[in-house]
């Protein structure tokens, strides 16, 4: 009986781990962004949106993942992976079922975004299709649904199912600055698991640019998130945010070229650890700049 009791609480840790959801909060910087952008909100529409997100839908995405991939090696958030169990699936599913059906709390528009962003998500993973496998289709996928298509799922569920058609039309140029700001950071979390990918059969972005392209691909995404960035605060608020977020932006630029440097001197840096702090670096900077957002501008 103790033994069983043990192996129980042991399988349900490991569930708990491969849900990673600390490394969800990777993730807020769009939810914050899309907030700190909405004309008028709701506290309590706020907070409910970041439960679905944050507590139901990345962590489940994160498992199912995991379920799927079956990694050996490191990956976002957890350096020593355990073995999924198909404990860990039905809890992915428990997960997305409760998201959807709280998403009907906001709307009905709502609870449909919250299903395809999980449809989204699975095929992604899913071993059958696989999207994961196809550098450009996949990269493309996972900043679209991750960046501009969140912002608008987080914009809906604020404003409402009266203003739907108005928030998909709202802010083009937000959406696309989330878009491509996930752009910059993607192919920086792929760098370190190249050889795990290949022997898993999938081809990234990443390992499709190499150590050199993917620095300079995520260089490019950032400059046009930028661009993007200023046309927004140009034309619906202010000039002074875009510069304030430039300041907010020069500890993640200082670390990218100094990882990039160390990379171009010796390609083991591309390794998990510098990869995990730029990831944290980036998201805190921007949690940071969207938060003053929110309670300053």
């Amino acid at each position: 009986m103790l033994s069983g009791y043990k192996q129980k609480r042991v399988i349900r840790k490991e569930t708990l781990l491969l849900l990673r959801f600390p490394f969800s909060l990777f993730l807020l910087p769009v939810f914050l962004f899309a907030w700190s952008q909405a004309p008028e909100t709701e506290t309590w529409k706020s907070l409910g949106i970041f439960v679905i997100l944050h507590l139901l839908v990345y962590p489940s995405s994160n498992g199912y993942n995991s379920y799927h991939d079956r990694d050996s090696g490191a990956i976002g958030g957890l350096k020593s992976p355990p073995k999924p169990s198909r404990e860990l699936f039905w809890v992915c599913n428990a997960m997305d079922l409760t998201a959807v059906a709280a998403g009907f709390l906001f709307s009905p528009l709502f609870a449909l975004q919250v299903f395809v962003y999980i449809l989204a998500s699975r095929l992604y993973s899913n071993r059958r299709i696989r999207i994961k496998k196809y550098p450009v289709a996949g990269f493309i996928w996972v900043i679209f649904f991750q960046g501009g298509f969140t912002y608008w799922l987080v914009q809906t569920g604020l404003s409402g199912p009266g203003s739907a058609q108005s928030a998909f039309l709202f802010q083009p140029e937000a959406k696309l600055c989330a878009t491509l700001l996930l752009g910059a950071m993607y192919p920086l979390s792929q760098i370190y698991q190249h050889e795990s990918d290949k022997r898993d059969g999938v081809i990234t972005i990443s390992m499709l640019c190499g150590y050199r392209g993917t620095f300079l691909l995520s260089a490019l995404c950032f400059a046009l998130a930028n661009i993007a960035a200023w046309i927004h605060f140009q034309h619906w608020f202010s000039v002074r945010s875009f510069w304030v977020m430039q300041l907010f932006f020069i500890p993640v630029t200082s670390y990218f070229v100094y990882w990039f440097v160390r990379v171009m001197k010796d390609r083991h840096n591309a390794d998990y650890d510098h990869a995990m702090r730029m990831n944290l670096l980036a998201s805190l900077c921007l949690n940071l700049c969207f938060t003053a957002y929110l309670l300053c501008l």
